[in-house]
């Protein structure tokens, strides 16, 4: 059996293997150390093209001047912190650039309420600590630790939900490029080559605010939303064809059609106003990001290929928007019936089996 359908998502850099081999091939221009790309490489493996023949899959669609931002940064001692709100592609912008650049996106922090500073330092095998005292062996080391050592990138999702005594350790790491063991008496400095991404979420206070302090030690990239409705398409059919391919999902893939009306469906949700100006509309307590229209068009998919004819229905996709939108019971219930009722209800015949759908579904 192929290795890529042994389990539910591969790192980039084993999913695009084929591409990261091609562009290492084809790749003439400088690579700074420890980089297996050079820049422009890079670049090219995220925003996409072809490359003597090879096709290459953009993996962000979006400013072409952010990316090279992002590049930029990690030519330098500072680190990159990426901003946006749910669903700008964060995550896997930050994922595909480490496997880019380094071959290895799985050194990991997800920052919680309860990330503490031994997940970014490092903590210690409890029982080899009592049978033979502080010893190499018995360092359990963070992802931050391993990046040190070897020169490579740290990724560290969701930083703005850690606590403030968290941020301080980090603080003291992107400035000293250190951890410093008391125990061994000894530091590990960083190799060429290190650096973190940080990611933060716009709608997501977090447990405390990042300090000034910290924010200055990152290099600031905000992802803004897609700019276009044409654009967020192209993004939710892209992703929506890689997940269903990964899910084995027994259905087709949903016509633009459809896809079209979700997203204009989120855009319009998410700005408060209709897209031609005309109206305004009232938002959901929840986040109506691109990530949830993936999300919901995948769901979709695995109603019709499991229940359904194998072809998305307006059912399915009703179903998939009341999970999406209707978060809060009282509140969005009302607000979603006044969307369908002041909106979807007026757009005509196109719309008006999508409306009933919807419309069963509030009630």
């Amino acid at each position: 059996m192929d290795q890529k359908q042994d389990v539910v998502r591969l790192p980039s850099e084993r999913l695009y293997m084929e591409e990261l081999e091609a562009l290492k091939k084809l790749d003439q221009d400088a690579k700074p150390a420890g980089w297996q790309l050079s820049p422009k490489a890079v670049l090219t493996f995220l925003i996409g093209g072809n490359v003597k023949g090879v096709a290459i899959t953009p993996k962000y669609i979006g400013n072409k001047r952010l990316v090279e931002m992002a590049i930029a940064t990690l030519l330098t001692d500072r680190a990159l912190m990426l901003i946006g709100e749910p669903g700008t592609a964060k995550s896997w912008l930050s994922e595909n650039l480490t496997a880019a650049i380094h071959g290895d996106s799985g050194k990991v922090i997800q920052g919680t309420a309860g990330t503490s500073e031994e997940h970014i330092r490092y903590s210690w095998n409890y029982a080899m600590l009592l049978a033979q005292g502080p010893s190499d062996q018995a360092i359990i080391k963070s992802p931050i630790f391993r990046a040190m050592e070897t020169g490579g990138i740290a990724r560290f999702e969701e930083i703005s939900r850690c606590a403030s005594e968290v941020q301080d350790a980090m603080i003291s790491i992107l400035s000293e490029k250190t951890i410093s063991i008391p125990e061994l008496g000894r530091e590990v400095f960083a190799a060429r080559g290190f650096s973190i991404i940080a990611t933060a979420n716009t709608r997501d206070r977090g447990v405390n605010e990042m300090s000034a302090a910290l924010k200055r030690r990152f290099n600031i990239i905000v992802l803004p939303s897609p700019s276009d409705i044409d654009t967020e398409v192209e993004i939710v059919r892209k992703r929506v064809r890689e997940i269903s391919t990964s899910y084995e999902l027994r259905a087709s893939l949903p016509e633009e059609e459809a896809v079209r009306k979700v997203v204009t469906i989120f855009r319009e949700l998410r700005s408060g106003m209709t897209l031609d100006g005309k109206e305004k509309v009232k938002g959901p307590s929840g986040v109506i990001s691109t990530a949830e229209a993936i999300s919901l068009l995948t769901g979709s998919m695995a109603l019709a290929g499991s229940f359904g004819s194998g072809q998305i229905s307006e059912e399915d996709i009703a179903a998939g928007l009341q999970g999406a939108i209707v978060k809060d019971e009282e509140k969005d219930r009302l607000v979603w019936k006044e969307y369908l009722e002041n909106v979807m209800k007026k757009r005509g015949s196109t719309w008006r089996n999508l409306y009933f759908a919807c419309s069963e579904m509030n009630n």
